[in-house]
């Protein structure tokens, strides 16, 4: 980032650096966790999971990338390692051992709902004080919720199958 820009950030760029890197983390293990709950799923309205447990999975890749870049702006270092992912995660890893779509849905809607609070609390920390960083959490923010509307409605779906 230049100079100008990183005068106009008024708050504690290493503090704001840190804080992406753990939302980066949370974005490559959601990534990986849509991506294989993809590919094991198994039960009712499979299809439909899946192909929204895809989607959401390259919107997770697509938030890592928009918070990679904004670290290196910030003239930070992403995470190198996914070894760091698993030490820095707000949210964690929730491996899809079990393959039923009803398992993996709750799984996802509970891990989207930490990244809502993840993304709720960064909004308010750059909020006034780093436009850009703001407007960025603000688009993923939308995103996840928009994520969480989308797996409680299959699961809705889900449960209304034989009644």
């Amino acid at each position: 980032m230049g100079t100008r820009g990183r005068e106009i950030v008024d708050v504690d760029i290493e503090q704001l650096i840190k804080k992406l890197n753990k939302a980066l983390a949370d974005e490559w293990l959601a990534y990986y966790q849509y991506w294989m709950g993809a590919k094991v799923a198994k039960g009712p309205m499979r299809t439909e999971v899946t192909e929204e447990l895809v989607e959401h999975a390259q919107e997770e890749l697509k938030h890592a990338d928009m918070i990679a870049e904004r670290i290196i702006q910030l003239g930070g270092t992403p995470l190198l390692t996914p070894e760091e992912w698993y030490k820095e995660t707000n949210c964690g890893y929730d491996a899809p051992a079990d393959p039923k779509v009803a398992a993996l849905l709750e799984q996802n809607i509970k891990g989207e709902q930490c990244a809502i609070d993840v993304y709720k609390e960064l909004m308010e920390f750059v909020k006034g004080k780093d436009i850009v960083t703001y407007h960025m959490v603000l688009q993923i923010l939308g995103d996840e919720i928009e994520h969480e509307e989308d797996l409680e409605a299959l699961a809705e779906d889900l449960s209304m199958i034989g009644k």
